[in-house]
């Protein structure tokens, strides 16, 4: 039996009882995920297009994306802290308790975005606000994504199955994406010339009407069958952070290294764009908006066909064949762009998702799959989130640090080809392990 099963049985739980169960871990864990990523990635989006102009006015435009996208940046640095600190009580205390605070941390901290007087008003003080705020929600996102990937993959009833449950939570990044770009679509319309006055700040505000959806969904849950197990058995390590460190450190740097080719090309196509395309391009910020409602659609949809792909031709296959796609795709894509003529530039925005997630879909149960079930929380988030530091938070910011000193796209198609090697020989020095059962592979961890 599987851990899930005996943990299931231990419980006293029929088969019916454990799948109701599991689909409500799914439904938990996606829709938070969704609204995580909603606030997170929410930020991108108003830092490309609003952020330079209302905190940094006396920069010139370029310099004052820059300026943006550093404190943009600071979110990625509180993503490892938090993964460190919800990493720990994920597993000491259990994923449910911890999931809950974390929505809480990065849903409050993003209404509080929209409160942030401008430049006009209180001068740098907002630009300091606007960082220090970043950082709660970068700690508060930090510790949510470990999380909900185990809620899901915890309660699989087979080893069958993983890579198609965890691509679920995945689901949620491109889908609340989706939902972040589409606010700020309808409230530009809305707002029309006051999108800079009030327009930009409902998005943020509308995160406390998710929160408490969110909230509503994850205390109807129980705890996870695999930490229910690791507490039956005693086997709650103390400090679970420098455990994981000591014992499995090399999971822990492979993890954050092999997520280069879908980190670092996800926030260009997904935040530089607007940049590039309002200040090369000379494309409507409505247009890039548009391009990018269509560029999450297709992503949300194949995200969990390549995870389910992964259940078959293996994870590090799937993850390799998404590496191999990013580093071909990054010179179609700016082929198509800097052609400018807007039907090629849409189609380059709606496909540039696709190779991103063709890593994505796979890549929760093969950064799970790599951890014991007691120290997992803490290896999977701490793996996971250390990428945003190295990958997914400098990649707007060296985009177009690229772009200023070369004048060429050229470069930034290069540089994702270097994140896609990364991930090649990260993937490879891992152990697969799809459709193994993981529970006796650590007894001795």
């Amino acid at each position: 039996m599987s851990t899930a099963e005996l943990a299931a049985a231990g419980a006293g739980l029929s088969e019916a009882e454990h799948q109701a169960q599991l689909r409500r871990a799914l439904v938990a864990s996606t829709v938070g995920t969704l609204i995580e990523w909603y606030d997170f990635l929410l930020y991108g989006t108003v830092s490309a297009l609003i952020f330079g102009k209302l905190y940094f006015p006396n920069s010139t435009p370029l310099i004052g994306v820059l300026q943006a996208f550093s404190v943009f940046f600071i979110g990625f640095v509180g993503r490892p802290i938090g993964a460190a600190i919800f990493g720990h009580w994920g597993d000491r205390i259990g994923r449910k308790a911890t999931l809950i605070v974390t929505l809480l941390v990065t849903g409050l901290s993003t209404v509080a975005v929209g409160l942030v007087p401008s430049y006009a008003s209180i001068g740098i003080w907002g630009a300091v606000l606007l960082t220090l705020i970043r950082l709660i929600q970068g700690i508060g996102v930090g510790g949510e994504w470990g999380g909900s990937v185990l809620l899901a993959m915890e309660w699989a009833r087979t080893n069958k199955n993983r890579g198609f449950l965890t691509a679920w939570p995945q689901f949620g990044a491109p889908a609340g994406f989706f939902l972040a770009n589409l606010a700020v679509l309808f409230f530009s319309w809305l707002s029309g010339n006051q999108f800079y006055t009030w327009g930009w700040r409902i998005p943020f505000f509308l995160s406390i009407v998710m929160v408490g959806i969110g909230l509503y969904i994850r205390l109807g849950i129980l705890e996870t069958p695999v930490f229910r197990r690791v507490i039956e058995e005693e086997r709650v390590v103390r400090v679970p952070v420098l455990e994981v460190l000591k014992r499995q450190p090399k999971q822990v740097i492979l993890s954050a290294l092999l997520r280069m080719p879908e980190q670092a090309p996800g926030y260009i196509v997904g935040a530089f764009i607007f940049t590039y395309g309002t200040t090369v391009l000379g494309m409507s910020r409505d247009f890039l908006l548009f391009g990018v409602l269509a560029q999450c659609v297709l992503g949300f949809m194949w995200v969990v066909v390549a995870g389910s792909l992964s259940d078959r031709v293996g994870r590090k296959n799937m993850f390799m064949i998404g590496c191999l796609f990013v580093a071909v795709y990054g010179f179609i894509y700016f082929a198509l762009l800097d052609t400018k003529v807007p039907s090629l530039v849409f189609i380059a925005i709606a496909t540039s998702l696709l190779p991103v997630m063709t890593c994505y879909g796979p890549e929760a149960a093969l950064i799970a799959e790599s951890f014991t079930p007691r120290l997992r929380y803490s290896g999977t988030s701490l793996g996971y989130q250390l990428a945003s530091v190295i990958a997914g938070g400098p990649a707007p910011f060296i985009a177009t640090a690229l772009f200023a000193a070369f004048h060429s796209s050229l470069p930034i198609a290069l540089y994702m080809v270097l994140c896609a090697i990364i991930g090649i020989v990260s993937t490879a020095l891992l152990t697969d392990y799809t459709n193994k059962d993981i529970s006796a592979e650590y007894e001795a961890v």
